[in-house]
């Protein structure tokens, strides 16, 4: 059996509720295909947040790694396309505002995603929910969390898809926060598993490589 780490965040700034934890809440020790999917919450902290997804992908060890944020304002959901070597924004949970910092003194200025993030999106969209490619993660947690997992991949040498998607708001947090476009938290759920099926599929479509190493 395969492990996907599928990761989400606490509440933060003024939103309240946060639809990615109910969703990777219902989500984990789901079973894709082969794989089982782990969920886990992490803090709006610089100081934790990209330790922790490090953290768990060394204790997990999984094959794949998603992680999900809350875009509040998009209607659709938005595979992202690559995360940046910087933080910045507002202040997180602890009262930290990074501005203009590094992710990664020593890391690449930018890492592209390795998820399956077109196929993602016409899957999506044949499935009448709204989806398109967003380019940039923004400098906040959410492109924190996906560089450091892809630059972990990167060092270590791990051919693993690992990316990020951000959804809409909750109808509950819509109707809590007030003007924002928002999804039905059964749609939100059907729109995270389209995407880890499509990603499951693609992984089980590729080559065995050992095998075929043994075989010559």
């Amino acid at each position: 059996m395969k492990k996907l780490l599928l990761t989400g965040f606490e509440p933060f700034l003024d939103f309240t509720l946060n639809p990615t934890m109910n969703v990777v809440e219902e989500l984990n020790n789901a079973m894709i295909g082969e794989y089982q999917v782990i969920g886990r919450i992490l803090p709006v902290d610089f100081a934790k947040a990209g330790g922790m997804i490090i953290d768990l992908m060394e204790e997990i060890e999984p094959e794949a790694v998603v992680s999900l944020g809350l875009a509040a304002g998009r209607f659709k959901l938005t595979p992202e396309r690559m995360a940046i070597n910087f933080k910045d924004g507002p202040a997180d949970n602890e009262g930290n505002q990074p501005v203009d910092e590094m992710v990664q003194l020593e890391g690449a200025a930018g890492y592209l995603s390795t998820l399956p993030i077109r196929k993602m999106v016409s899957r999506l969209m044949e499935e009448g929910l709204p989806a398109a490619v967003s380019n940039s993660a923004g400098a906040y947690l959410c492109n924190n969390v996906m560089y450091e997992a892809l630059h972990y991949a990167h060092i270590h040498k791990k051919d693993m898809p690992a990316g990020f998607l951000h959804m809409p708001a909750s109808h509950e947090l819509a109707i809590e926060h007030g003007n924002v476009p928002s999804w039905p938290h059964r749609d939100l759920v059907k729109g995270v598993r389209i995407c880890l099926e499509v990603l499951v599929s693609e992984e089980a479509a590729k080559p065995d490589t050992e095998n075929v190493s043994s075989a010559m």
